[in-house]
């Protein structure tokens, strides 16, 4: 089992940036509902006999996201922790727990549908708070990689020019 993180993003700020950001906060909410995460897994490649059924890997807060070259990926639409390398007998709340502990979603003692308002509303502040905390980080990140190609940029031009 290992972690996955994704780089990308388009850094920059302003409308377009903001609406991103919107869109992004929208996008994940409807996998509260355990239905919902469970769709998300079609060609999940582990079925009957293993840990991680599609049943379990929804009930831990996964979606499934596959990609070509990785068909087990799964993320936790709460704390967007991307998890790869399954194997059978790995129990999908566990590993959620070993690679998030401080993912609120499965730190909850109760059912989603037997949450109060109050409580809702703070796993959802949480949520939020990951949302913009991934967002970020893929700011970050894209702005890190435009500075190495500039910095080759800069360096190739100068090493071309006659300043030496």
């Amino acid at each position: 089992m290992r972690s996955r993180a994704r780089a990308g993003g388009k850094g920059g700020v302003g409308p377009a940036r903001r609406r991103d950001m919107e869109a992004a906060l929208r996008k994940n909410r409807h996998y509260y509902c355990l239905q919902d995460r469970l769709d998300t897994f079609t060609n999940w490649p582990f079925m009957d006999g293993c840990s991680c059924t599609p049943e379990n890997m929804a009930a831990a807060g996964f979606i499934h996201i596959p990609s070509e070259n990785s068909p087990d990926v799964a993320q936790c639409f709460f704390c967007y922790k991307e998890l790869e390398g399954w194997e059978p007998e790995d129990e999908p709340i566990l590993e959620h727990k070993k690679h998030s502990s401080q993912c609120a979603f499965i730190a909850q003692k109760k059912k989603f549908d037997d949450l109060t308002t109050e409580e809702f509303l703070k796993l959802e502040k949480e949520r939020i708070k990951n949302v913009i905390k991934k967002q970020v980080s893929q700011t970050i990140q894209s702005f890190k990689d435009e500075s190495k190609i500039v910095r080759r940029v800069i360096e190739d031009f100068a090493t071309k020019s006659d300043f030496n």
